[in-house]
């Protein structure tokens, strides 16, 4: 009973391996294709506005998810923190000028505070954790 126990757990964790593996590449794939079209949209507008740009640094930040979390099968939460940022910035850029004044302060507000969230990770790394830059002890497994 002990063996087939095993055995079940076992193929178990290759199936979790793969699906992880698998999704991956997919994500992966898509951030490459998503990326690809929005350089395409830009080449054919003659130019980058401050919105691509920010929207091709999100993408950026999700390819480096997705690399770290194939070589380390840890994701830091830290990088969300840093899309966060960067997809309220680009809502700050492109909307600014719509926005009212309470919208303005509360989307402000918001990158405060989640800039203050990833300085209390590096903070509680640092003084608590020993880990890496990449190997972040504020990690979703």
């Amino acid at each position: 009973m002990g063996e087939m126990r095993t055995k079940i757990e076992l193929m178990g964790d290759r199936m979790v391996n793969f699906f992880h593996l698998a999704g991956l590449f997919v994500i992966g794939a898509t951030i490459v294709w998503a990326t690809a079209a929005e350089v395409y949209t830009i080449l054919k507008h003659a130019g980058p506005d401050i919105k691509d740009i920010l929207l091709l640094f999100m993408y950026l930040e999700l390819g480096a998810m997705v690399g770290i979390y194939f070589k380390t099968k840890h994701l830091p939460v830290r990088y969300l923190i840093y899309i966060a940022v960067t997809a309220l910035t680009r809502i700050l850029a492109i909307d600014a000028k719509e926005m009212g004044d309470m919208h303005m302060l509360i989307v402000t507000g918001s990158i405060l505070m989640l800039c203050l969230s990833i300085l209390v990770l590096r903070y509680g790394s640092a003084r608590f954790g020993g880990s890496t830059d990449a190997d972040d002890e504020s990690e979703m497994h």
